[in-house]
């Protein structure tokens, strides 16, 4: 398995549709041109944001070679391959390597809410079937389950390709369990990831080495910025942009991801404003908190 450093400024990246719902191959080169000039330190692609529930297998296919033949090996690309069902996941990962992904992104299974030792075998079947490094994902907002400090750890140590998680529970305490029980017993060298981006800062501070992020897709700069600043050391400076930043961060979420971020990335002429269903077009209210936290930052006019 090739070792990557997980670390710093890693978008997960929307995928552009056409109005008639067609995917945007053109569109999205843009936007991993402009993640890449910003200054990303890997691209997620194909996730929750990237509305891969509503892909079938050609264009999840096609959109992971698009960002991989884009990127052409300036940072590691990591696909979402996550599924309730683990045979589904070890196909999507299948088909991801095979797209030429670096790494894969595997949310809990969702729904059926398996138990830690079938927790333990999903990612288990996983490993054994694709040999790439596999980031966990814990979202209960969207899963239904948390998986506990005493869980993620375990499925650290039992499976080795399992060197992060992206940590979307919402519960700092948690996220510091596992930093603190990891440089004390290992595996030392997994690593925690934020998944909320108003979280990268306090947790970098604590010893959380980056975050999958919504709102690098608008500012990707900003936010390596600030992420790279805080690796550093530079809180004060990492501070400022976070701040800056913060009305961003919050109104991408006033509707369900990826719906707000997909407005912005619009009104910014990256991509048409089309998702697919059962999402919708955002609501006229929450229309226009987005133009106003893109104003603010410049970002339109």
């Amino acid at each position: 398995m090739k070792k990557i450093n997980f670390f710093g400024s890693i978008p997960a990246i929307v995928t552009p549709f056409k109005k008639n719902g067609d995917l945007d191959l053109p569109a999205l080169e843009k936007i991993v041109d402009y993640q890449l000039s910003g200054g990303v330190d890997a691209m997620v692609v194909a996730g929750s944001t990237g509305e891969a529930a509503t892909l079938n297998e050609e264009e999840y296919i096609a959109v992971i070679k698009t960002v991989v033949k884009r990127v052409n090996g300036k940072v590691p690309v990591i696909a979402g391959a996550g599924s309730n069902d683990t045979k589904k996941a070890v196909h999507f990962s299948k088909l991801a390597k095979s797209a030429g992904a670096d790494a894969l992104l595997h949310v809990t299974p969702y729904y059926n809410k398996p138990t830690p030792n079938g927790l333990v075998l999903h990612y288990k079947e996983i490993a054994k079937a694709v040999d790439l490094p596999i980031i966990m994902y814990n979202v209960p907002g969207r899963t239904g389950s948390n998986v506990l400090p005493a869980v993620v750890l375990r499925i650290a140590r039992e499976v080795p390709q399992v060197v992060a998680i992206k940590e979307a529970s919402g519960s700092i305490n948690q996220m510091m369990e596992i930093i603190n029980e990891v440089e004390k017993n290992g595996p030392k060298d997994f690593v925690v990831l934020a998944g909320d981006d108003a979280m990268t800062l306090p947790l970098v501070a604590l010893g959380g080495k980056g975050c999958i992020s919504v709102v690098c897709n608008e500012v990707p700069k900003l936010f390596s910025d600030m992420v790279h600043l805080a690796l550093k050391g530079e809180m004060k400076e990492a501070e400022k942009l976070h701040y800056k930043m913060l009305e961003l961060m919050n109104v991408n979420f006033i509707e369900s991801n990826p719906i707000p971020v997909k407005t912005a990335m619009s009104m910014m002429g990256f991509i048409e404003e089309s998702l697919r269903l059962p999402l919708t077009n955002i609501e006229e209210k929450n229309r226009i908190l987005v133009e106003k936290a893109l104003k603010g930052l410049k970002l339109i006019k």
